[in-house]
């Protein structure tokens, strides 16, 4: 399984806001140029975030973005899905039909593959944004940043 750029840059995007106090507004803008991600790009990523319910958008002239959760209940799992829908370690294991060998779901390796995405899937989902946020302001702590406040930035 490898992961797409818009899933890094919206991880990237999603601890961010994770990093700031509850309820923080910021815009495009400022998020895109914080994380090093290209506006157009950003906004782009940002669609599925807010159709899944992780981020949610304010129009108008002090609009933005914010989390719509806290960081607690989103999980990397939840940033996976959002941007790259259902994924999967091998075609067989949503459609037993793309099986060149005819097995129809019925084989070890597929077997193998169906376990081994069981227990990826609860590692993603076990990873939350609370407990990513709190060991990035450790580490940049350890880096010499002078302040929490600072953590995010240094």
């Amino acid at each position: 399984m490898k992961l797409n750029t818009a899933t890094d840059y919206a991880f990237r995007m999603v601890l961010h806001m994770a990093l700031l106090p509850n309820g923080t507004k910021i815009t495009g803008s400022e998020l895109a140029k914080a994380q090093k991600i290209p506006d157009r790009f950003l906004l782009k990523i940002m669609r599925p975030l807010i159709a899944s319910g992780i981020m949610q958008s304010f129009r108008g002239v002090d609009g933005g973005f914010a989390l719509a959760k806290k960081p607690k209940d989103v999980t990397l799992f939840d940033v996976i899905e959002a941007v790259e829908g259902a994924t999967y370690l091998q075609r067989c294991l949503y459609d037993n039909e793309t099986c060149s060998r005819g097995c129809h779901g019925n084989c070890s390796v597929q077997e193998s593959f169906g376990r081994i995405q069981r227990n990826l899937i609860t590692e993603l989902k076990a990873v939350e944004f609370e407990t990513l946020a709190k060991r990035e302001r450790e580490i940049h702590l350890n880096r010499g940043c002078p302040s929490k406040a600072q953590a995010r930035d240094c």
